[in-house]
Order: structure tokens, then C-alpha cells, then sequence
């Protein structure tokens, strides 16, 4: 599977002011391999065997069957359905619990969520690299509005102070000051949302958009994914 399937070019993303940019790259990147596999990995036998093996997730699942590649995913599941036949099912030797074991793992992984994974990394990795080296990606890396609380996460711990010399400090800096600043405001749209309902309004407050929105807004926060999603 090639490399540019999994990954889009970084400063793309920091263009944008909307929501977390690590949601937004999840997101590129996802729909790039949705749409490759119900197209052009359909020609590729090692992209097949492997899907063959491992089957995708519930999610992926419910976003191949919400496009139009209903055939693609059929010829995907009648060969996957058949290496579960033979692996698990055909095996008279294998004992009830080495089956239930077998069946465990694949229903614990998914091509999809791998191969977005290996896209991911490799672009955070370029944003360590890029807010080193280039000034205009650390205007744009600071000017971003937020970081959902798990990505902030994962850019922590995957911060490597010996890779980012110069600006390491001013990236951590910004990371939880732009982090920091949306929590507070989120807390402070759903507490006016809150009073919206309280008996002793009497119906006096309207709600702006953001505290409309609030809630929405902080379920993604807190897990990276919009509720609809």
C-alpha cells in the first residue's frame, strides 16, 4: 500500500482554523483508504490477502457500507468470511477455546484503523520536525483555535525533547496553552448553556451559537470524534 494513501502533506492541514487539527488529518487520512479500498485495492492481492486476515471494524465497516462500493465489500467479505471458515471453522483439531481465541483476534482488528495509524504517525512525527524547522508551520501550528484532549495527549507523549532543540519548549508551551484556553472557554459556553434551563432565568437568557453548540463540542473534545460521527 503506498505511503501517500496513508498520509497528506502536513502543512495542508495547519492551514485551517476548524477544530483540532489532528481530528482532521484522522479524518483525511480515513476517507483516503475507505475510498482505496473499495477502489483500487481491489487489483492488489497483498492488499486482499491482508484484509483477508485481519477484517476491519465496526466503524469501518458502517463507512464502507455508507458508500456505494456495496460490490467491492462484498468480494472483500465472501474471501474474508472463507479465511474464518478455514482457520477457524474447518479445523477439527483446534479445541472450542483456541477457536474462541482465533475468533477474538480478528474481531479485534481492522486493516483500516492500521493503516490510519501508520499515516498518523509518520505525520506527527512531521510536525515535530516542521515546527523546527520552518517558521510559517509554527505561525500556523500556533494560531490553531484547539487540540481535542486526546490528540493533545498523544503529541505530549510522543514529544521527544532531543529531536526539537530550539523550539521544543515553545512547542509544549503553545500545545497547552491552545489546549488550556479552548478547555476553559468550552467549560465557560456550557455553563452559560446550563443557565439557559435554570428556573431562575425565567426564560430571560438566550443561548449563543457556541453554547448551543457546547455540548456537541465538548464530547468531541474529550474523545476526538463528533457525536454523529
Amino acid at each position: 500500500m503506498r505511503d501517500d494513501i496513508c498520509t497528506i502533506p502536513v502543512s495542508e492541514i495547519f492551514e485551517e482554523t476548524d477544530g483540532c487539527p489532528i481530528c482532521r488529518m484522522y479524518e483525511r487520512a480515513e476517507k483516503r483508504i475507505v475510498e482505496y479500498i473499495l477502489g483500487d485495492a481491489m487489483m492488489e492481492p497483498d492488499v486482499r490477502i491482508e484484509t483477508n486476515k485481519v477484517g476491519f471494524c465496526e466503524r469501518h465497516y458502517d463507512k464502507m457500507l455508507a458508500t456505494r462500493g456495496r460490490l467491492q465489500l462484498s468480494l472483500m467479505l465472501q474471501t474474508h468470511v472463507d479465511e474464518i471458515n478455514r482457520k477457524i471453522f474447518d479445523k477439527k483439531l483446534i479445541s472450542a477455546g483456541k477457536k474462541g481465541e482465533k475468533a477474538a483476534k480478528i474481531s479485534e482488528t481492522c486493516f483500516i484503523c492500521d493503516k490510519i495509524e501508520f499515516g498518523l504517525s509518520r505525520m506527527i512525527e512531521t510536525i515535530y520536525r516542521t515546527y523546527e524547522e520552518q517558521r510559517d508551520f509554527r505561525d500556523m501550528f500556533n494560531a490553531q483555535p484547539q487540540f481535542c484532549l486526546p490528540h493533545f495527549e498523544r503529541l505530549v507523549a510522543s514529544f521527544d525533547k532531543r529531536k526539537m532543540r530550539r523550539y521544543g519548549g515553545e512547542f509544549m508551551d503553545n500545545l497547552t496553552r491552545i489546549t488550556g484556553n479552548y478547555s476553559k472557554t468550552l467549560y465557560d459556553n456550557i455553563t452559560e448553556y446550563c443557565k439557559v434551563y435554570d428556573y431562575r432565568s425565567a426564560g430571560e437568557k438566550k443561548a449563543t451559537p457556541e453554547e448551543l453548540n457546547s455540548v456537541e463540542n465538548a464530547v468531541a473534545f474529550l474523545t476526538g470524534r463528533r457525536p454523529e460521527e
